[in-house]
């Protein structure tokens, strides 16, 4: 995904623990692990600025825009028309 999280980097920064930002945020562990590591898919507003507010930093001092490879970037093409194919097909 070409949205990197660097909640790891405020952590260290703040000398925080992600139990103390999980609990300080209202969040689980589990759930800022999820986002910590980059797994997440989305992220509410309201969980971005909790993060910004008790981090006391900028949104996009926690997520950043990485260029994806441009071989990844045609797989997950060809893997789309892939999957479109075969919807209109009817198949597998």
């Amino acid at each position: 995904m070409p949205i990197a999280v660097d909640i790891d980097v405020m952590l260290a920064r703040r000398k925080m623990s992600v139990g103390e930002l999980a609990d300080r945020v209202g969040i689980t562990p589990a759930n800022l692990a999820v986002l910590k590591n980059g797994r997440a898919k989305a992220v509410r507003f309201a969980t971005l600025a909790a993060l910004c507010e008790v981090l006391e930093c900028q949104p996009g001092d926690l997520l950043r825009w990485e260029a994806e490879p441009a071989r990844a970037r045609l797989d997950d093409a060809a893997s789309g028309a892939e999957r479109r194919r075969r919807a209109v097909a009817g198949g597998p």
